[in-house]
């Protein structure tokens, strides 16, 4: 039984759904203060950004591409109490248009030095839901990082803030000696990026060179560790049937994204509990695309202990192929109060 000591999973993550209105404006509403926030546009094809409170707001990244970081004052402009405030520039100038936002608390902070590694890191961490937010000052040279989360990072993904490079993403179903971009739907490649070792409890480590993980420049990481009845990272394998497989994680999910790790090419795929509160979850957004929202092919239930593959598409569910997740709780199965979960 998934008994777990966060009872609201709203506390330390929400999906937030709003309309743009191009003039300075408050999203709030949370039961914490964002500290890392993913906005998308569901009904034109433009990149997504993603803002943290450790770079600062007005500092934006992409997903689906390898550039660097880039300054844009009229986008989230501010991280406020219980929210983020948002200009006329991207993520509201197109007024009348659906927005997501998802959203993390990674400890209310810009950050403070973390000496663990032989590199000095600047980190927030949310010690509870076990996310925490790193940047770092890559040297060309093998280093460690502290990561602050006291336990071994499941999920490690990495974005070069200085120059375009791929973004990087270590996962505990892949192992220490291989690695998937995000910004693209190739496979998983084998790499030296952590140079095989895993992550401890304290840091995790990265391989010198260019175009690395650890080339002059300046780094963003975003780490996870599971947390039972809250946040997996995990795998899957296909069976190629409409009636998939199942995969427990002890909660109701509230978002999840995947990716098929092997074989022919395909995308990260991302659902969440907002956009679809009923079954099935259709609504795929395309991590490494700038595609507006819609898959309605590519179907998944959301249950009470986990999740159900609808759909025999090879993007998420070709038969006999690993699939790599990352999946946060709407609700635990049974929390520290005794209260079961319901399915929908």
């Amino acid at each position: 039984m998934a008994y777990t000591t966060i009872n609201k999973s709203k506390d330390y993550f929400e999906t937030k759904l709003y309309v743009a209105n191009a003039t300075q404006r408050d999203i709030t509403g949370f039961n914490f203060n964002p500290d890392w926030v993913w906005l998308h546009n569901r009904i034109q094809s433009v990149n997504s950004m993603l803002f943290d409170k450790v770079r600062g707001a007005t500092k934006q990244i992409h997903t689906n591409t390898s550039g660097a970081e880039n300054t844009d004052t009229q986008s989230l402009n501010a991280f406020i109490s219980n929210g983020f405030s948002l200009g006329t520039g991207w993520g509201n100038s197109a007024s009348g248009n659906n927005y997501v936002s998802w959203n993390w608390s990674a400890g209310n902070s810009s950050g403070s030095s973390n000496t663990d590694g032989s590199i000095t890191s600047t980190v927030s961490v949310n010690a509870t839901s076990k996310m925490s937010i790193v940047k770092y000052t890559g040297n060309g040279s093998d280093q460690t990082v502290g990561h602050g989360l006291g336990v071994v990072p499941s999920m490690i993904i990495v974005k070069c803030l200085t120059t375009a490079h791929d973004w990087v993403v270590y996962h505990q179903g892949l192992g220490n000696d291989k690695a998937i971009a995000f910004n693209n739907y190739n496979a998983e490649y084998s790499a030296t990026a952590w140079q095989s070792y895993t992550p401890t409890n304290q840091v995790f480590y990265i391989k010198g060179g260019a175009n690395s993980v650890s080339q002059s420049g300046d780094f963003v990481a975003y780490c996870f560790a599971d947390v039972s009845g809250y946040q997996k990272c995990g795998t899957y394998t296909g069976n190629g049937n409409a009636d998939g497989t199942f995969i427990y994680t002890g909660f109701k999910p509230a978002m999840m994204f995947f990716k098929k790790t092997t074989g022919s090419a395909a995308n990260w795929q991302m659902w969440d509990n907002k956009r679809d509160p009923d079954n099935p979850v259709e609504n795929a957004y395309h991590i490494d695309s700038n595609d507006a929202d819609g898959s309605p092919d590519q179907d998944i239930d959301f249950l009470s202990n986990g999740f159900k593959i609808k759909s025999s598409q090879h993007h998420l569910n070709n038969s006999g192929t690993k699939f790599i997740y990352y999946a946060v709780a709407e609700a635990p199965l049974v929390g520290t109060n005794n209260v079961p979960c319901t399915a929908r």
